[in-house]
């Protein structure tokens, strides 16, 4: 068996994804090249569009039915603009995909850690549930240790000699779950997200949501995780890749701290088995929002940075978020000041040095919002009212405060020109997780 082919199991790919993976090393043609891979591995060709009516077609790659009209090109073929971010799918063109093929039975955990009596009580749960539910949803608090818990079904899933994939929405999220698996995991695992590591062939694989599209009938358990996230929420190509991605018999995982609407009806009509755990797993409280009219802001920052803890502040947008930074530079020169937002470059490098302590004060959108931990940081939300700070974002920011044992406590502010209905809603949320943790 060669290793191109091995590249290709569980896979659905183009053409050119198969030429990036096989790379020309020959000086030989292209086409030549790609002949040879098709005649060497014996891959069955898949059309990229199938016509469903006179005038709808499906992509085969992410689902969608367009209708004829609206994606047709000059040269009278049709093409699927709704995944077109990974190579454009054409219906004269192919998909080629072969079926997964298991690993060797071998344990892969590193980890030597203990998980608390409520996390031990999900974890059991998890590894007995997949045997008799296929799609499963962990609704835990932020901060609860969703990762850890987590560790004993993949694990299970690994001995057996089957493959696992771990997703989220978020490029940020994908980072620290790479980083925390490649230390508590022995096998190592690619990372794929646009312009990220290229693909290899591992047991265990982590990937942002869309990349979910290059897969079809691949794992033996699919995790997604901050399931509640844009892109993810409510995305109905996100979820059909979901499905395309799991073996047939596979089994679905969602973890979220925040549900949706799609989700909780899918639990009332039995679709998805819930697990709940409403503490965090050095069982402190959840923090809860205090409010503050925006012109409070600088004797509150006065105050905070007199603590000597690092400070995230949430701007609702980018432009704001980069000018409020150097504003506040200016009034506060010996802090060091920085801001991220999906669109800096040398964001990670940035991140890492707030972690570091060298940056004291990091101004950010909601790309940090979840997935990240900052140990004894506060957090302060600037325009709180604003309409992209959602009920579930304004928890999920909430929620990097206090997840340390060292300090479970620390300081949430939302700084605001009249409360909104989601900052009201995320306190109410926030207070009933705690009474239902027991600490009311």
């Amino acid at each position: 068996m060669s290793t191109n082919q091995e590249k290709l199991f569980g896979r659905l790919l183009l053409k050119n994804d198969i030429l990036q993976l096989i790379k020309n090393t020959d000086k030989i043609s292209v086409s030549k090249i790609f002949s040879n891979f098709l005649l060497e591995t014996k891959v069955n060709p898949i059309l990229g569009m199938t016509s469903i009516s006179s005038n709808k077609i499906k992509c085969n790659r992410c689902g969608t039915v367009h209708i004829k009209n609206s994606v047709k090109l000059p040269i009278g073929v049709f093409y699927c603009p709704s995944c077109i971010q990974l190579g454009r799918v054409r219906s004269d063109d192919f998909l080629y995909f072969l079926p997964q093929k298991n690993f060797p039975k071998k344990s892969y955990i590193n980890w030597s850690g203990k998980l608390t009596e409520n996390q031990k009580s999900i974890s059991n749960a998890l590894c007995q549930e997949i045997n008799s539910h296929q799609q499963i949803i962990v609704q835990a608090v932020t901060g609860a240790g969703k990762t850890e818990m987590i560790y004993q079904v993949i694990e299970q899933i690994l001995e057996s000699g089957g493959v696992v994939g771990l997703a989220s929405p978020r490029i940020d999220v994908c980072l620290e779950l790479h980083q925390r698996l490649s230390r508590d995991f022995s096998c190592k695992i690619p990372l794929l997200y646009h312009d990220g590591d290229s693909y290899f062939r591992a047991p265990l694989i982590i990937m942002t949501s869309h990349q979910l599209l290059r897969f079809k009938e691949a794992f033996d358990l699919l995790i997604i995780d901050e399931v509640d996230a844009f892109p993810f929420r409510d995305n109905e190509m996100l979820y059909v890749a979901a499905e395309k991605a799991r073996k047939i018999e596979g089994n679905l995982i969602y973890l979220t701290a925040t549900s949706t609407d799609k989700l909780e009806k899918d639990i009332k009509k039995q679709k998805l088995y819930p697990l709940f755990l409403p503490r965090r797993f050095h069982n402190f409280p959840l923090v809860v929002p205090k409010f503050f009219w925006k012109n409070k802001f600088d004797k509150k920052l006065i105050e905070q940075r007199n603590s000597g803890f690092p400070l995230l502040i949430f701007a609702a947008e980018i432009e704001f978020g980069q000018e409020f930074a150097k504003q506040l530079q200016l009034k506060f020169p010996k802090e060091k000041i920085a801001s991220v937002a999906s669109t800096t470059k040398d964001r990670l490098e940035i991140v890492k040095a707030f972690r570091n302590k060298e940056i004291t004060i990091l101004i950010a959108t909601s790309i940090l919002e979840r997935g990240v931990t900052f140990p004894n940081v506060d957090v302060f939300v600037i325009n709180s009212e604003h309409p992209n700070f959602t009920k579930s974002a304004l928890i999920q920011m909430a929620g990097r405060v206090g997840r340390s044992p060292e300090r479970p406590t620390g300081l949430v502010s939302f700084f605001h020109y009249g409360k909104s209905k989601a900052m009201c809603q995320a306190v109410r949320e926030i207070k009933k997780m705690n009474q239902l943790g027991c600490f009311s």
